[in-house]
């Protein structure tokens, strides 16, 4: 058993039972970002944390503890996506990369935005157009230092 099974255990109960990512993040108290994240092996959840999550997905106690351990973060099974939503935030990267790390530098300085002190909200933005798809991302900056 490992980390992998755990997810995949995850998200087989969450098919199966009909559950939202959201509905567990309320149960879990965080944010529905950070809590899929978790649950899909990106995060490590304390003991009271995996207790909650292990009674939602049907995990014994030694399934428990494996949501309690550090994971090797980074999720992408190949070095460019293939999956076409995934792929559109490669894109994204790809495309206005150097743009944004221009305007984060000229705006704080030399360094660079957290991704451990970091917040991401994703929401449904209304549009007679056709709705739209609002993140915000959200990290500390962290300013190279000299030594």
């Amino acid at each position: 058993m490992n980390r992998n099974d755990i997810t995949e255990k995850i998200i087989t109960a969450k098919v199966s039972k009909g559950i939202t990512w959201d509905s567990v993040a309320k149960k879990v108290g965080l944010s529905k970002e950070w809590t899929t994240a978790a649950c899909l092996g990106q995060m490590t959840l304390d003991d009271k944390q995996a207790k909650i999550i292990g009674k939602i997905f049907g995990l014994n106690a030694e399934e428990q503890k494996w949501l309690q351990v550090v994971p090797y973060k980074g999720s992408l099974p190949t070095p460019v996506p293939t999956d076409p939503l995934i792929y559109r935030w490669y894109e994204i990267v790809s495309v206005y990369g150097t743009t944004i790390k221009e305007l984060i530098h000229e705006e704080f300085g030399d360094g660079i935005m957290s991704a451990i002190d970091f917040s991401m909200d994703i929401v449904r933005q209304p549009d007679p157009k056709g709705d739209r798809v609002n993140v915000v991302l959200s990290g500390k900056f962290l300013p190279y230092k000299t030594y």
